[in-house]
């Protein structure tokens, strides 16, 4: 079979246990096509999913609701991004932008509660601007859950040009995220 856009065109990229808290885990897809700035200098967009052991993927679990108000004074719904784009597949490749919300790593995207009462917040796991917010999750989180590499992505974050190397710094590769999963599974 052929390879989907996720696996052809992106790198995966891994942040287990997230703010101490277990298997809430989060995948970064990065792209390999490089954004060439007005300066010179080129980032990689990126795209921030749950990655595969995160409870919310786990049989038995439902997504209730999905909120992208982070605070009384933030909304990611609110970002405004301009500038030149070109749309591929799903995901969005700026060429030119100005504006975005800034994201440090433990900036939190939205919050998603599931069937059993649970609240989980997504984060950022990087540096960068954000780009686009996932919208279709809000009316139908479920596919957050049945293609979460694809359509059910949550955000896509552009990293600063200067730091478009640094980016994956602390992050896992996906042979280090599968031993973290199969310590997981030894110990209990």
């Amino acid at each position: 079979a052929a390879a989907g856009g996720a696996e052809r065109y992106f790198t995966r990229w891994y942040k287990a246990d997230v703010k101490g808290r277990p298997c809430e885990d989060f995948c970064v897809l990065q792209h390999s096509n490089r954004r060439v700035g007005l300066r010179g200098g080129s980032a990689q967009i990126c795209v921030i999913t749950l990655a595969k052991a995160h409870p919310l993927l786990q049989s038995g679990k439902a997504i209730t609701s999905v909120n992208y108000q982070i605070s009384a004074n933030c909304s990611r719904l609110q970002n405004k991004v301009s500038g030149k784009s070109k749309r591929k597949c799903m995901y969005v490749f700026i060429f030119q932008m100005q504006g975005g919300q800034f994201l440090t790593e433990l900036a939190p995207l939205c919050r998603i509660s599931s069937s059993d009462g649970k609240e989980y917040t997504i984060y950022s796991c990087i540096r960068g601007r954000l780009i686009e917010v996932n919208e279709n999750i809000l009316s139908n989180p479920t596919i957050l859950q049945e293609k979460p590499s694809t359509e059910g992505y949550i955000a896509v974050v552009l990293p600063k040009f200067e730091e478009s190397k640094s980016i994956t710094q602390g992050l896992l590769t996906e042979e280090e995220y599968e031993e973290v999963l199969s310590k997981r599974l030894n110990s209990s």
